[in-house]
């Protein structure tokens, strides 16, 4: 008679501990991203293990060893190349833990070996495994862990680059499931009802499960205020280093640095303060250009001459004498925080002004770097002056520039990887049919991706396979990414069509934050100020007799370059005949300000703002909260609206029964509640005489002869039905 019960509670207490091993994975998910932990799934295995063995309730001189040896296996497969369980190999072992023994005793943490904090964590799996056995099976207090597990996932998503938004949805299904089958047995127990007597038991788990969905759905539909406080991953991020831009990793922090050897993979956005620039409009800063594509990134492979060079005399040009340039100036001021120690300038640069004598710059003559010195040793310079001639290009002379060029830049910027994907030459042809000069050839790669459905992202950005291209995937693939990903494109575009072009690296101008006037005019410049996150990359195309010309492909950037006609036309006509004529944005260059203004021109697209979208979802909450709402009040009515025709068409004894019990519920939820101790013939006369009749007492005649005599009811069933009818209807009315 116990092998039902002992098989139900089997089944219980299997379902609420895969539940809590189900909730203990979340802690053990954000070690792969937020620590140097490459590979967590040997974790999992050995959880899954430890909590499989403290389940079975395995004796400890039996479970001890083999959690012992599931360990003793995972350390000799990741760390000792010798034979599991021989001499040399216990000697491994012997010299790690002595070793580690004295770092923890000298409290040199840091010098503990991967061995060694691998088997700490072990220790604790298997710890956990036997912790939150006792609190899920034996105690049945689950509400700590979950709570626990709740508020280290939340840490974890605020102050790591971990996303842990489907980790909080998770957590939260899990954690209802958990607490309703906690509940469940708890009430068993009180109620003393056995396991065996549940034969029936998804009647209560569907609740359950209705209640779940529905709170998980209105959770995630409901609308959400914009965060209150910054994002504190980037001030963390700057504070202790970070990853910094062009790392292997495929989370970064945005900001300038130098290399780019491989390309791809999410940035966190840092808004930290480089410099601040006195300038008559927003600039582009730049520092170097690279010449090699390798397939994954960019190399400097120039044997470029590099030069010591007055700040009196800059012989540095992009362009040439052909272009119309106007004089002008401008006052640097880098923050505590800009690491680097290059000269950031605008396209012109003829001279810095206002520093010390002996300070002096490292031209790189090729990429146009120019390491900022003092004496003979790099050095940062905290501010400084610059005076240079801001170019602005003319229509016609761009495309009647010919296709002539040095044999030394085509040398050096028509270089392309020999396993480019043939798709991406193809590409490039497309896109350029039809033009015939390279202005316009140059512009219609430009304009491609935003004319094509390419999307502006720092976020979600995949990192290219071993054996695939950086820009092929972003091509044909993604179409997702940022400044790098377009710029890139754009070089290796051009390139395939035989146009000279670099790939550029810098800042963007800023944000204007103030205005000042000039020391001897009444002249007002503007005051801009440049982040980590304005950190950028462009294009500078190749024009014979010009010089490098910047083009800007990433969508939602602006370029800074002027760009005039010699036809003499005002009004509308004047910007009818400029059509690439572009006016710089106060937001421009800030990676974070483009994807807001990206998102608001999306919800103007499908006919909706921000605030439409926030009053749908308010509303369709109060829908869905409404309808809860109605549902639980007439809960009574349309159950027995059901149960009326399933009694109906039913006539069976266990239908009977049920509609007899269901009655009992009705009438209780009405206030005419049956005592403990009191029969059923003594309530059925109490509700009679509640509605003054006798339909009780001759309905519940029919189910005691049911129930303790077995007789059948067929043919008296109309009678039957009509009598539970009228109790019910009298009871709801």
């Amino acid at each position: 008679m116990q092998q039902p019960q002992d098989q139900q509670t089997f089944i219980y207490r299997l379902i609420i501990y895969i539940t809590g091993f189900l909730l203990f994975c979340e802690w053990l998910r954000p070690l792969e991203t937020v620590t140097n932990t490459n590979d967590v799934t040997i974790f999992f295995i050995y959880g899954a293990f430890c909590f499989f063995i403290s389940f079975l309730q395995v004796q400890w001189w039996l479970s001890m060893p083999l959690k012992l040896i599931g360990m003793a296996f995972i350390i000799d497969g990741l760390y000792i190349a010798e034979t599991i369980f021989t001499r040399n190999w216990f000697s491994l072992i012997y010299d790690q833990l002595i070793f580690n023994v004295q770092v923890i005793q000298t409290q040199e943490w840091w010098q503990m070996t991967p061995l060694f904090r691998s088997l700490l964590f072990l220790i604790l799996l298997w710890l956990m495994s036997y912790l939150l056995y006792y609190w899920f099976i034996v105690a049945k207090r689950m509400f700590v862990f979950v709570l626990m597990t709740l508020i280290y996932v939340t840490v974890i998503d605020t102050f790591t680059v971990y996303d842990g938004q489907w980790a909080i949805i998770r957590t939260f299904i899990l954690a209802m499931a958990a607490l309703g089958l906690s509940s469940f047995s708890k009430e068993m127990d009180k109620e003393a009802i056995p396991f065996y007597g549940m034969k029936k038991a998804h009647l209560w788990a569907l609740p359950l499960v209705v209640v779940i969905l529905f709170s998980t759905v209105a959770g995630y539909a409901s609308p959400k205020p914009d965060p209150q406080w910054p994002d504190p991953v980037p001030y963390l991020k700057s504070a202790t280093g970070g990853p910094g831009p062009g790392g292997s990793g495929v989370v970064q922090k945005v900001g300038y640095g130098e290399n780019d050897s491989r390309l791809g993979g999410s940035f966190i956005q840092d808004d930290t303060p480089v410099f601040t620039a006195v300038a008559d409009g927003e600039r582009y800063w730049r520092i170097e250009s690279k010449d090699t594509y390798t397939g994954k990134g960019w190399e400097d492979t120039l044997e470029e001459p590099a030069s010591i060079v007055s700040t009196d005399d800059i012989p540095f040009e992009t362009f040439s004498d052909e272009v119309e340039v106007e004089e002008q100036s401008a006052f640097l001021r880098m923050t505590p925080d800009a690491t680097f120690k290059k000269l950031v300038y605008p396209y012109g640069i003829n001279s810095v002004n206002r520093v010390q004598p002996n300070y002096n710059l490292r031209l790189h003559e090729n990429t146009g770097e120019m390491d900022t010195l003092k004496g003979d040793s790099s050095a940062k310079w905290n501010e400084f002056a610059i005076d240079y001639e801001f170019p602005s290009f003319e229509y016609s002379q761009l495309r009647e520039a010919g296709t002539e060029d040095p044999e030394n830049i085509s040398n050096r910027y028509l270089q392309l990887p020999d396993n480019l994907p043939n798709r991406v030459q193809n590409l490039a042809s497309t896109i350029v049919e039809g033009e015939d000069n390279r202005y316009d050839r140059a512009k219609a790669v430009e304009s491609y991706f935003s004319a094509n459905g390419f999307e502006y992202s720092t976020t979600d950005v995949p990192v290219p396979r071993e054996n695939q291209d950086y820009v092929d995937q972003f091509l044909f693939e993604s179409q997702l990414g940022y400044c790098d990903n377009f710029s890139t494109s754009m070089v290796v575009l051009l390139r395939s069509e035989g146009i000279p072009a670099r790939w550029v690296k810098g800042f963007t101008g800023g944000e204007r934050v103030d205005s000042t006037s000039t020391d001897n005019s009444e002249e007002v410049q503007n005051v801009y100020q440049v982040t980590s996150g304005n950190a950028h990359s462009w294009v500078e195309v190749y024009f014979p007799d010009i010089g490098w010309v910047p083009f800007e492909p990433t969508k939602g950037f602006t370029n800074n370059a002027d760009f005039y006609t010699e036809v003499d036309t005002e009004g509308e006509d004047a910007a009818a005949s400029n059509p690439d004529q572009q006016t710089p944005e106060n937001n421009m260059g800030n990676p974070q300000q483009i994807e807001d203004e990206q998102a608001s021109q999306d919800q103007e697209n499908i006919g909706g703002s921000s605030e439409n979208s926030y009053t749908w979802k308010w509303v369709l909450l109060v829908i869905l909260i409404l309808a809860g709402a109605i549902l639980f009040f007439t809960r009574y009515r349309w159950m027995t609206a059901l149960l009326i025709r399933r009694y109906r068409n039913n006539q069976d004894e266990e239908t009977y029964e049920k509609a007899y019990q269901y009655l009992l519920k009705v009438l209780e939820h009405k206030g005419i509640k049956r005592h403990p101790q009191q029969t059923l013939r003594e309530y059925a006369r109490v509700v009679d005489r509640h509605y003054q009749s006798n339909d009780m007492r001759r309905l519940t005649n029919d189910y005691e002869r049911l129930l303790y005599r077995n007789e059948s009811h067929r043919e008296r069933w109309p009678k039957v039905t009509e009598l539970w009818e009228n109790l019910i209807k009298k009871a709801l009315s």
